[in-house]
């Protein structure tokens, strides 16, 4: 069994809130519901639609799962803090052969990654 270093339901927010740069592939904006952890991802939304107002499940994992729709395999290229008065947040970034993720949120759930760690995506509708 491989351990999931991070599981959690998002909301999407927006898709492609700076503007649409490409025809096959879209950024969401998207919050977690259990972390509140803010994730901006780019989604080949030709092969997995998604819209705003959708949930889904999203999982990484060192491992791929059978029970998921979308899948990418990536690399954790950096790792950064930002504080401000009230709080530190942690920046996460992954890049799936040139498909971005920002991961932003608790500092303890960062403390679970490692930086060149290959990691896989796994997102399913819920």
């Amino acid at each position: 069994m491989m351990e999931t270093l991070f599981e959690d339901i998002f909301r999407i927010d927006s898709i492609d809130p700076d503007g649409k740069k490409f025809d096959r592939v879209s950024r969401i904006s998207a919050r977690s519901e259990q972390f509140d952890m803010l994730m901006h991802l780019d989604v080949n939304t030709e092969i997995y639609p998604m819209r705003a107002g959708e949930k889904f499940m999203m999982g990484k994992k060192k491992s791929l799962a059978d029970k998921f729709d979308y899948v990418m395999q990536g690399k954790l290229y950096r790792i950064s803090e930002e504080s401000s008065e009230k709080q530190v947040k942690a920046d996460i970034y992954v890049s799936f052969g040139g498909l971005l993720m920002m991961l932003k949120g608790d500092p303890s759930i960062a403390a679970r990654f490692e930086l060149d760690q290959k990691l896989f995506i796994l997102i399913r509708k819920v």
